[in-house]
């Protein structure tokens, strides 16, 4: 395909180029864990000039990124979004195997949140619970998580491989510059104040409110 230095290409580029041959390195065929990155950078190294990784690309909020993050990004988001691997956490992969559609094996999976790499792009921040635990003028367990994509896909997702029996119910979302830090933050903020719920299945539920969310989030993103 032929190149521009344009977000437009670097999507293709990865949905095109990258993730088809990822699927056919030994690395993923052969059933081992592997690092998604690792090998996003070697497609990109053989296929692009290191001139043209290097490249700046105009982001819609004024900053600039190169080629090489883009497709990273790109790469990346693709492939959690469409489920094409496994996530093992860290960045890390490995192939779908038969196993990994025994429904008791997913019955009791975490709430696990999309990978660290897409932390400094734009994306939303979206805290959602569920009818059953949601009280009103007091807190109550809250998930706050966050997502480069559409939040509520993203809620539906991680409820769909979890053992729930009702909707989840998205309480905000909101869009932010660099989507990791802020997450980050908020969940930093909430723990220091003895929020955290250490019992829960996944490490992002709070014992909150929606007007404290929303206050430390309008506190720390003039931050980030």
């Amino acid at each position: 395909m032929e190149f521009t230095a344009s977000s437009s290409f670097a999507y293709q580029f990865a949905k095109n180029e990258v993730l088809p041959l990822v699927d056919h390195m030994p690395e993923v065929t052969s059933g081992s864990p592997f690092r998604l990155k690792d090998l996003t950078f070697k497609v990109m190294d053989e296929k692009l000039t290191a001139e043209q990784l290097q490249m700046s690309v105009a982001q819609s909020d004024g900053k600039t990124t190169t080629i090489r993050s883009l497709i990273r990004f790109w790469s990346l988001t693709i492939a959690t979004s469409t489920k094409r691997y496994v996530p093992l956490g860290k960045g890390s992969f490995r192939k779908e195997t038969e196993q990994d559609f025994d429904p008791t094996a997913v019955v009791d999976a975490p709430f696990d949140d999309e990978d660290e790499e897409t932390d400094e792009f734009g994306g939303s921040v979206y805290a959602f619970t569920f009818p059953s635990l949601a009280k009103q003028g007091q807190s109550f367990p809250i998930k706050v998580g966050k997502t480069a994509g559409d939040v509520q896909k993203r809620v539906l997702e991680q409820c769909k491989c979890s053992a729930v029996f009702e909707q989840p119910q998205v309480l905000g979302a909101w869009k932010v510059n660099r989507v990791g830090p802020t997450e980050l933050a908020i969940h930093n903020v909430l723990k220091a104040r003895g929020k955290w719920r250490e019992d829960a299945p996944g490490k992002e539920w709070f014992d909150t409110t929606m007007s404290e969310v929303e206050a430390i989030l309008k506190f720390v993103s003039e931050g980030v």
